[in-house]
């Protein structure tokens, strides 16, 4: 497949890219400062590179002209700018995804975007309530995300919601609900285990129209 990857110059979007292209898909990284990029990342023959803002319409149609899905990796952080910019940048994003017939989108949330299917987790509201006051301006938009991207009723999107985010090797992961006998038993995962989910999820379409949360399982022996 032609994927478009946003948020590609974070350490979970470098993974991403990493693993697609060893999963043999054509990748088009669409970046602010592509200059992160790891130098064998960036003159890779099956990476193509657009520069653009979150909200530029016409740089957003050249990299999504001719693509299959759009994975994103965006999300907010400490110290993030006040006024939601992620959630006015995905609402940009998805605009350019039906004026180029892109009909896929897997993005990455967090259990501050609350979900029907939830359940009551003393953990998990303490973690996000420690979110609200904490970073504010980062709650604020990570909720204002998952409002934008489930508002469309056009759109095969799956927003896969993570815990704490860890840089260890697993690749296994629990998907479901906070405060389930599955993923809400866990309160961390590996970047490297949102990878493997996220690719896995565009070849299956399990969780379409889905907001699952995923934690990492025990390593398999």
């Amino acid at each position: 497949m032609r994927i478009v990857i946003l948020g590609g110059t974070g350490p979970t979007g470098i993974l991403l890219i990493e693993e697609a292209l060893s999963a043999k898909h054509t990748i088009v990284v669409y970046a602010r400062s592509p200059q992160k990029l790891p130098a064998h990342l960036n003159k890779h023959p099956d990476i193509t590179i657009v520069k653009g803002e979150l909200q530029d319409s016409n740089a957003l149609t050249t990299a999504l002209t001719g693509a299959h899905a759009v994975l994103s990796a965006l999300g907010p952080t400490f110290g993030n700018p006040s006024g939601t910019p992620i959630a006015h940048g995905y609402a940009a994003v998805l605009e350019v995804m039906r004026s180029t017939g892109v009909k896929r989108l897997i993005a990455l949330g967090t259990a501050s975007i609350k979900d029907e299917h939830d359940k009551w987790s003393v953990v998990y509201s303490a973690l996000v309530a420690a979110v609200a006051v904490g970073a504010n301006s980062a709650y604020k938009d990570i909720v204002a995300v998952g409002e934008v991207i489930r508002a469309c009723d056009d759109i095969d999107w799956t927003i896969v919601r993570v815990p704490v985010l860890k840089n260890d090797k697993n690749r296994e992961v629990r998907a479901g609900y906070i405060g389930d006998d599955n993923a809400g038993r866990g309160y961390t995962l590996a970047r490297l285990g949102f990878v493997v989910f996220v690719l896995q999820e565009l070849e299956k379409g399990e969780w379409i129209r889905r907001s699952p949360l995923i934690t990492s399982a025990p390593v398999s022996s």
